[in-house]
């Protein structure tokens, strides 16, 4: 399944960017930036119980923000991309360099 990951972390103190650099080494791990602040992950329920559950560790619900996009199997029908940043397929193509 496709899950899109956006967040919004507080940077103002040094605990938001160590929170930040956190969230998103978690979703690198697991997918691809899309965005800054926007992951595209193709991920098993698995792997996003353990993901889903490491970010909210992470994050301050007081300060920060995350959100979770659920696009399902079919997620390739429901996306497109137009510009910069070329993209990877997300089933196909390794994360691992």
């Amino acid at each position: 399944m496709m899950i899109l990951i956006t967040y919004d972390v507080e940077t103002v103190s040094a605990g938001g960017k160590k929170r930040l650099r956190k969230v998103a080494k978690a979703c690198t791990d697991y997918g691809q930036r899309a965005q800054n602040s926007v992951f595209e992950c193709v991920i098993d329920p698995a792997a996003w119980v353990i993901l889903k559950n490491r970010l909210l560790e992470i994050i301050d619900q007081e300060k920060d923000s995350i959100r979770f996009y659920y696009l399902g199997s079919n997620w390739d029908q429901k996306v497109e991309h137009y510009g910069t940043k070329p993209t990877y397929n997300l089933e196909n193509d390794s994360l691992i360099i």
